[in-house]
C-alpha cells in the first residue's frame, strides 16, 4: 500500500480524493490544497499542475509494482511474467480505482502524462526481465502501452473481486501482441541488417574510390615521401 500522508504526498492523496467524488476536470488546485490542509504557496512549490499531481502519482506506482517484482531471474516464461507484473500494478492503484475512473473520464491526457505512462510501461518490461532498450526495446514498450491501455479500461469497469475479465482481457491481448511485436522486432531487425549493408556498401564504395587506398600512397605528398612502386 502506498503511504500517501506525509509531506507534499498528501496533496496527492487529496487530489485523488476529490476526484472520486466528482469530475476531475471539475477539481481545481485551491480545494486540492485546501483538502490537504496545506496551501496553495506550499502546493506550488511541490507541483505546477494537476497534470504535476498525476504524474507524481504514477511515478510512486511504478515504485511499489518494482518493489513487489520478484528480485533475481524468474522462472516465468516473459509473457506470464508481464502478466503477473501487470495484475500487480491493478492490485496497487485499486484503492484508488473511484479516483481513476473520473480522471479517465476528464478527456485525453496532457503530453506529460503521456510521457510517463510510456515510462512505466518500460519499467514493467523490466520488472518482468525484458529488456527495453534499443529499437526493440521501444518497439515492446509501445506494443505494451497499447496493451495495457486496453486492458485498463477493462479493469476500471471490472469490479468482480476475482478480477476475472480483467485477468482474461489480459491473456488475450499479451498473447495478440506477441505475436504482433514478433513481427515488428523481425521488421526491426530486417531494417537493420538492411541499413547495415547500405552502410558497408558505400564504405566500399569510397575505399575504391579513394587513391589513398587504391594505391597506398596520397597524391598530395611530395614526389620523395611517396612509396616506391
Amino acid at each position: 500500500m502506498i503511504d500517501l500522508t506525509s509531506g507534499e504526498k498528501r496533496y496527492i492523496s487529496a487530489a485523488l480524493a476529490l476526484a472520486a467524488e466528482r469530475p476531475w476536470a471539475e477539481v481545481t488546485l485551491s480545494e486540492i490544497a485546501q483538502r490537504a490542509g496545506g496551501s496553495l504557496v506550499d502546493l506550488k512549490s511541490h507541483f505546477a499542475s494537476k497534470s504535476d499531481v498525476l504524474r507524481a502519482f504514477v511515478k510512486l506506482v511504478d515504485d511499489e509494482v518494482l518493489a513487489r517484482a520478484p528480485v533475481g531471474e524468474s522462472s516465468l516464461a516473459p509473457r506470464d511474467a508481464l502478466f503477473e507484473v501487470i495484475m500487480s500494478r491493478f492490485d496497487v492503484l485499486e484503492p484508488w480505482k473511484p479516483a481513476l475512473r473520473s480522471i479517465v473520464g476528464a478527456g485525453i491526457p496532457e503530453p506529460g502524462q503521456v510521457l510517463q505512462v510510456l515510462a512505466s510501461n518500460r519499467w514493467m518490461l523490466e520488472a518482468a526481465g525484458i529488456g527495453s532498450g534499443g529499437v526493440d526495446g521501444m518497439a515492446r514498450t509501445a506494443g505494451l502501452a497499447s496493451v495495457y491501455a486496453s486492458v485498463f479500461r477493462t479493469w476500471l469497469d471490472d469490479d468482480d473481486q476475482g478480477l476475472a475479465r480483467t485477468m482474461a482481457a489480459l491473456d488475450r491481448r499479451l498473447r495478440r501482441g506477441e505475436e504482433t511485436l514478433r513481427r515488428v522486432e523481425d521488421v526491426c531487425r530486417g531494417i537493420g541488417r538492411i541499413g547495415g549493408a547500405i552502410f558497408g556498401a558505400a564504405d566500399a564504395v569510397r575505399s575504391r574510390m579513394d587513391p589513398r587506398r587504391r594505391t597506398g600512397s596520397d597524391p598530395s605528398a611530395p614526389e620523395a615521401d611517396r612509396p616506391a612502386p
